[in-house]
């Protein structure tokens, strides 16, 4: 019998009866044959609650036991969802994440997915039930504590259930009924996309759309799981809906050269002014940043004068404090040496995404017109082979993206 995995995020299983909607729509895919594998989130907001809780009781916590508390969350809904398939007359069961075991390595709050034996859930479909109904975003160390895998792990944890299974696909249920050329609620002629590649979700996630957790479609193409999102608040759950995310060589629409636009509102610029440049100062500079947790994205060097440069780079606006104090304490250390620290925080990230440029020439310069038209000075530039990012001034953050989308015709993709 082929397999199925069906992950509802928080909005999905916000409450009782949205619960009992989602119930309904793993009843049918059983009906259809289907063995299926549910992974929940928490009920949207416990999460926030569970980690306000932690801080309000101990700001520097532990963060072991910080994985013990904000995991519980998803304990509640694989409960409370079994409990419904069962009252529905589908035999199903919940698992927490040490009951499969999902075995994950690294750090508390980040941890990775290591492996996912399936001897016990085999046993389980053996046995008569149809569904198990996973509490997503945990796994268990090797210690045998529960460890959280970043927030949206939920979404990894179904491609990565899916990868163990052999499943025939993925689907990702949320509130909104697809992947858009961009954020409708700021572009309202954004076109909902029928197909998308795992390159270009990929670059959209870490661009700032937020429907897919990154590694969650790294894990997708790695293994090459169908990947679909839809709405959870929709009645059809045909084939033919949502947004699917696969190879490239599956989508028979033609290629443009642009995919979507992406916007990360959230973004800081930092430069060190009139830095030694010497060999090894890129590593003196981004080592400390890297071991203090700072992402670093984008990454600009000016031409060097008298043996001097400037080196400019951009982060999370919420890392800024962090990537200062790596960057005093290294000075301090003798490891760099530099005249000065700026930080704008007041900046924000808008990327255009398309294997189409590939072959399309001028797209950049098309990008860089558009822009200078609506009077929007760009600060930093950073490309690869299907996307090209611009840091901007926020406040031109939404009539960028508008302007893009328009220019791209987007609205016809």
């Amino acid at each position: 019998m082929s397999r199925l995995v069906m992950k509802f995020g928080g909005t999905s299983v916000a409450d009782l009866d949205k619960i009992a909607n989602a119930a309904s729509k793993v009843a049918q895919e059983v009906k259809n044959g289907h063995e299926v594998i549910v992974i929940v989130s928490a009920m949207s907001g416990k999460t926030n609650e569970l980690v306000s809780w932690v801080k309000e009781t101990k700001e520097d916590y532990d963060q072991a036991e910080y994985d013990s508390v904000v995991s519980s969350g998803e304990n509640i809904t694989s409960g409370l969802m079994a409990l419904r398939l069962q009252e529905m007359g589908v035999p199903a069961r919940s698992w927490q994440g040490w009951q499969v075991p999902v075995q994950a390595t690294g750090h508390h709050e980040s941890a990775r997915i290591d492996a996912i034996p399936t001897d016990n859930l085999n046993k389980s479909f053996e046995s008569g039930h149809k569904v198990a109904v996973i509490a997503g975003f945990q796994g268990v160390m090797d210690d045998g504590r529960i460890a959280t895998l970043g927030r949206g792990g939920s979404d990894t944890t179904a491609v990565a259930f899916a990868a163990a299974v052999n499943a025939v696909r993925c689907d990702i249920y949320t509130d909104v009924d697809g992947i858009y050329t961009t954020d409708p609620r700021i572009v309202s002629e954004a076109r909902k996309l029928n197909n998308i590649s795992y390159e270009e979700m990929l670059e959209l996630a870490s661009l700032g759309a937020k429907v897919l957790q990154t590694r969650s479609v790294e894990l997708a193409r790695s293994y090459k799981i169908p990947l679909r999102v839809l709405s959870s608040f929709e009645e059809d759950i045909s084939e033919n809906i949502g947004t699917m995310v696969c190879q490239e060589k599956d989508i028979m629409e033609n290629i443009k050269a642009v995919k979507g636009v992406a916007y990360s509102r959230d973004e800081a610029k930092l430069t060190l002014v009139s830095v030694a440049d010497r060999p090894g100062v890129a590593a003196a500079i981004f080592v400390p940043l890297a071991d203090a947790g700072v992402n670093v994205d984008m990454i600009v060097q000016n031409i060097s004068e008298e043996g001097r440069t400037d080196m400019t780079f951009s982060c999370p606006v919420d890392q800024v404090i962090r990537a200062k104090k790596a960057l005093t304490e290294a000075m301090s250390a003798d490891l760099i040496n530099y005249k000065e620290l700026i930080a704008d925080t007041l900046v924000a990230k808008i990327s255009i995404v398309g294997n189409g440029m590939r072959s399309h020439a001028g797209v950049a310069a098309q990008m860089f017109e558009v822009l200078a038209n609506e009077g929007v000075n760009i600060r930093v530039i950073t490309t690869s082979e299907i996307k090209v990012s611009v840091l901007v001034d926020r406040k031109y953050m939404e009539l960028a993206v508008r302007a893009l989308h328009d220019a791209f015709e987007l609205e016809n993709a």
